[in-house]
Formats: C-alpha cells, structure tokens, sequence
C-alpha cells in the first residue's frame, strides 16, 4: 500500500515501509549482480535449454535484451488471451472475452442484522457487522466441507489491511493525515474495519453472488478474542494491564496476505501494525531499539491512541510486541477462537504459504515486507497426518525457523533462528526462543541474512515445487551497489526470483519430492520488472516491449495448475505511471517470463489476491483502495468504483473474473 501526505504534492509517503534495518549486509541487489553475470542466469531468464552451452555472444545479446526487446508477439506463450496495453485512463479493464463480477464491497451487510451500507453513518456497530475495509488477501473453501474443490460454492475468506480515513469521513481532510482527525467513534469504526470477513459466496446462472446473514459468515476485527500460543506465549514482554497472563490478546491489524494449510485453516498475516503506536516511550524507554527495528515511532498514523490506552506506548509499552505474528483460525467454524502462533516469527509478514516437504512435513514461506529485510521460512517438527486432523492442531507451534542467505554462486542457504545456536544467546539479549520470536529481524540480523528489495509474497509452483519470491522493489539501493547485469541503484521495479529446492531420494522429478524442508537450496531470477528501454535493467522473455506485457512493482501472485504464474502489482502508478493490474506468464518452456496484462484496476487501486477459483473458470481479485490518490477526499474522490454513483464514496471490493463462454480462464 502506498499512501499520500496532503501537504506534500511532489510524491508518495510510504508510512509504513520505512527502512528500518540498520545495517543491511550483503543486499540482494549486489548479489543479484554478481549472480546475473553467471551463464546459469541468463540461463534461466532468456530461456536457453537447460544443458545446451551458452556463449560469450548470447550473454552479450541476452544482456542488450534487457533494455532493447522487439515488440510482443506472444506467439510462445500458452496463454489464450490477447494481453492489453499498459492502461493510464483510470479505467478498470479485463481481456477479450472475459467479464468482471463484483462480489462484495466495503459495508455490505453479511452478519444477520447488520444495517445496509449508508454512506453517512459508518459506525463500529454498523461495521462490526459489514464486510470490512481495504480487502486484501483472497481464499476460498469450498461447501460443504470436503466437497470436490471445484464445487463453486464455499466460503470467502478475506483480509482487511487498513482504512482510507478521508475515503471513508466526511470532514477529515485528504491523505494520511485524515487519519489523525478522527474523533472516537469515528476511530471505533475504523478498529472495526480491520480484521478479516468470512462470507459464504455461490456461483448461479453464471454470476457470483454472496449469502446476506449466512450461519457461516463471520467477522474477525479489531476488537475479537485471540489465543497466544508458542514460545512467546505467557513472555514478560507480551503480558499487559488487561492481559497479566501475555496470553491472549484483542484483535488483529494490518492483515495484508495469508496462506491455508494442508488440514483446513486459514493464516492471516499482521504486517505494517507499527503505524497504530506511539508515545514518548518509542525514543526513551527500555524497549526503544526493539520499538526502533520494526518502524514505531513516537507519532503513530492514527489517532487510536487517545481513545485507548493500550495503543499509547506509554501506557502499555507491551502491546505492540502481541502484533506482528501470523494468525491461523478455522474458517467453516464461526465460533473458533483464532491463534497468534508465535513460532513463526514476528515482522511484517506479507504472506504465509505452505509447500508438503517429501518427508511430510510442512513449510511455510514468508517474506518481510520492508527494503532490506528477509525471507524466512518455517519447518514443522512433525509430518502432516493427513488421517487424524486432530494431530495437527498446534503443528504450528513446534518446528524450526529459518532466514535465508543468498550466495553469490548461486546457492540458498536457510539459517535457524534457534535460540542458544551461533550469536542467539544469551550474551545477545535472547534468553529463550521467545525472545527470538520477539525479535526475529534482530536475531536474523545477527546471522547475516540478505537483505531484499521488500520481500512480499513467497508462493510455491505445485507443478514445479519451486518457489517464487516477489519483490516489490526497493529505492533505497543505492549507487554502489550498480551492476552490469542488473544496472539499478533505485530499484522501484522490483523483481522476481525462483528457489529451486533439491530434490529428495530417487522417484524422478516432480513437485511431489521436492525437499523443502532442505536447509540448502538453489536459486535464479525469473523476470526483473520495468518498462524496457525506459528502466535499466528490465528482463523478461525477449518478447516482451515497451508497448505491452511489461509489469512494474510485482506484489502478490497465484499459480494454476499448468503451472503458470498470475503477478498482480501494487505501485505501479507512482513507479512506471501505469496503472497496477493482474499479468499471467507461463514459468517453464518457449513462453517462460512472457508476461501478459489481463486486468487493468481503476483509478487509484492496487490488485490483491489473487486467487485461482474452483475449476479454474474463476480469478478472484481484491481491488484494495480505489481512489487513494493525492488530492481525493471523500466528498471528492478520484473515483467512485465500483458503484459509480453520486454521493457514494470509493469501496474496496472482491470481484471475480470469469470467461464469457464459461470456460477455464487463460486458456
């Protein structure tokens, strides 16, 4: 997410993606340039077969590629649909032959009794009750539980990251500074808006449509019940005034991506949660470079503080350290309790996807979404019982959390951060495995992990087993780190890599031996985002051009089960001023990083998601903040999607993308 200061027209503030690592070692950037020098990259981007030799010649064309493509011809891909050209109209847009849906918006009512949306009296009773705010991730279960997967029928699950205040309020001004005008019901309501909707959704006479009052549906807010649970749980550091025991803890926020598990739950993520805290205690108490690490400062972004006590520092310096962790919570039971499970971390986590490792096992990959923070991945201590659920219940709280280090040569090496192994002692300032999880970016800082350009979604090819890590860009690399392979001290691309895990045992090649659990792997850029020949160093298949296919700022992604790639982007309008979208590439063979744009968002949104629906005749999509533009207010806004109506501000809203003709999408 990208927001704007009022009194500052010259360019985006990003509150909430600060920069907060002191000392980056090693940074990706400088890495990916040694390692893009290396044949066995060039490899990989420009789609030389693996085996044949590679010339100084086709090193020295391929590089001339990144800056020089020839027009898109698309003619290698296996993707069916005509790609559009970059959009700069505002004006939301989809592919031949395909449809858009809109499922569900901000304020409709999915709790029995909830009011229908009024515009001009957003409350938290109301909210409470409604579909909430700035959805972002997108997962779907099918109904009944255990149906075929391609039932299209089942429970929406989505987040709900942050609010547009001066989107939402009349009177509150423009940007990021609304969000201090609020008075307390008005902040009420926005606590409310956060969290995560669980609606029940069913596709009928060729439209999605969701169910009003559902015994499913449910909301999560800022204000629900939550279990601690792990290491950290019951830590001195996590115990409050209201909650002696650290145990447990109101609500979640800034739930930005996610991830399921192979037994049937959901994981939400908590990312930018420092922006909710302040007070004088973020510069001069006993946990200022704790505080400092993860982007608290002494000014928080919303008011919330004034009205309760447990966001102002000063008055519960603990609370910020019961955020930032991922949430799991079962989605076809409206009365589970939801679990912070303190085992895997606490950051800004942007996602949380699993992979089954060959001996059972699950792993679950995670980035940290900040210039020069981590990816991270955790390994559970006990094989998945696919036959006794039950035996899987707190899978999450026992296993190994891992940082990786990217070399020069090639190889991934995962580090654990486990307490009393190299510098996580004692001596450090950890004193047990909670004090690790507390503070993963510092206990990974200490073991010389690498530095990414804002680390965000991590997801893994179910037809491949290799992993993709999407990084969102970073401007703050800086000109020594230039490379010849890679030319970009201000990367506000971003990028793409694939991890290529070893194989495990003998069975021949296959997503289904895949070693996840290794702690080695390999790895290789799949595209570098860009226009070519406006933004050095762009890659991709040497069919994309300047006029089309060309991405800028890859944020979240989703496979399909031929394997293919589904990017959606967030920044794009301030990196490459184009607007953000959904492009869809193959990964392997003649279209391999032959991006192609499918959707086009309206004027000011990001795309979140995405998700590949049942059967695979459906892209579910997460338009977050329509109109979140500098000067757009809510009795002005730059758009009124989706509804389009006067009076009626911008909604945040799920929409499904389907096949005119019904068919499977992309192909």
């Amino acid at each position: 997410m990208t927001d704007y200061a009022s009194d500052d027209a010259a360019a985006p503030v990003e509150i909430e993606d600060i920069g907060s690592n002191p000392r980056p070692q090693d940074p990706i950037g400088e890495v990916i340039g040694r390692r893009m020098a290396r044949r066995a990259a060039l490899r990989g981007l420009f789609g030389v077969a693996a085996g044949a030799a590679l010339t100084d010649g086709m090193v020295g064309r391929a590089l001339a590629q990144t800056t020089s493509a020839p027009a898109a011809t698309e003619a290698d891909s296996t993707l069916t649909f005509a790609g559009l050209p970059p959009a700069t109209d505002g004006r939301e847009a989809v592919a031949e032959g395909y449809e858009v849906q809109t499922v569900i918006r901000w304020g409709d009512p999915i709790l029995p009794g909830a009011p229908a949306f009024d515009p001009a009296n957003v409350t938290a009773e109301a909210q409470s009750g409604q579909f909430g705010y700035n959805n972002d991730y997108v997962d779907f279960f099918a109904l009944p539980k255990g149906a075929p997967a391609a039932t299209e029928h089942g429970l929406l699950v989505v987040n709900h990251e942050y609010t547009n205040t001066n989107l939402i309020f009349a009177g509150v001004g423009e940007g990021t500074a609304s969000r201090l005008r609020t008075n307390r019901e008005q902040a009420m309501a926005e606590i409310q808006a956060h969290g995560m909707s669980v609606v029940e959704i069913k596709r009928e006479n060729g439209r999605w449509s969701y169910v009003p009052g559902s015994p499913h549906n449910r909301r999560i807010t800022g204000t629900t019940p939550i279990r601690i649970s792990g290491p950290a749980a019951g830590h001195e550091r996590l115990k409050t005034s209201a909650d002696p025991t650290g145990t447990q803890v109101l609500g979640t926020f800034n739930n930005c991506a996610g991830g399921n598990t192979p037994w049937g739950t959901v994981i939400t993520c908590e990312e930018n949660f420092n922006q909710y805290f302040g007070g004088a205690a973020a510069e001069s108490g006993p946990q200022a470079e704790s505080y400092k690490r993860l982007g608290i400062v002494p000014n928080a972004t919303y008011a919330w503080g004034r009205f309760e006590q447990r966001f102002n520092l000063d008055q519960e310096p603990n609370e910020p350290n019961r955020f930032g962790w991922v949430v799991e919570f079962d989605p076809y039971d409206p009365s589970s309790v939801p679990v912070k499970r303190t085992a895997l971390g606490r950051f800004k986590h942007e996602g949380c996807t699993h992979a089954v490792s060959a001996d059972g096992r699950v792993v679950f990959y995670m980035g940290d979404d900040e210039r020069n923070d981590y990816v991270y991945k955790f390994v559970t201590a006990r094989p998945y019982d696919a036959a006794n659920p039950a035996a899987n219940r707190d899978l999450l709280d026992d296993g190994t959390l891992y940082v990786a280090r990217f070399h020069d040569d090639g190889r991934v090496e995962w580090l654990p951060l486990t307490h009393g192994q190299g510098p996580l002692t004692e001596a450090n300032g950890f004193r047990s495995q909670g004090d690790v999880v507390i503070e993963a970016r510092r206990a990974a800082d200490l073991l010389g992990a690498t530095p990414m350009d804002r680390p965000e979604d991590v997801e893994t090819n179910p037809a491949t087993g290799r992993v993709f890590v999407i990084l969102t860009n970073n401007n703050r690399r800086t000109p020594d780190k230039i490379n010849a392979a890679n030319p970009r001290a201000n990367n506000t691309q971003g990028h793409v890599l694939e991890i290529i895990p070893p194989q495990s045992g003998s069975g021949g090649a296959g997503a289904g031996r895949v070693d996840h659990a290794a702690t080695t792997a390999r790895w290789e850029l799949f595209l570098v985002a860009g226009r070519p020949g406006t933004h050095a160093g762009a890659a991709y298949h040497r069919a994309v051009g300047a006029e089309g296919g060309w991405l800028s700022c890859p944020d979240n992604c989703a496979f399909d089960s031929k394997g293919r790639i589904w990017i959606a982007t967030d920044g794009a309008p301030e990196a490459a001023r184009i607007q953000d979208g959904l492009y869809a590439a193959d990964t392997q063979g003649a279209g391999r990083a032959l991006t192609k744009r499918f959707y086009s968002a309206p004027q000011g949104a990001e795309v979140c998601g995405p998700l590949i629906g049942p059967g695979e005749r459906t892209v579910f999509l997460a338009i977050q903040h329509p109109g979140e533009d500098r000067g757009s207010t809510f009795e002005n806004p730059s758009t009124r999607w989706p509804d389009n109506q006067s009076g009626v501000p911008p909604r945040p809203s799920v929409i499904a993308i389907v096949r005119r003709d019904g068919g499977v999408v992309g192909s």
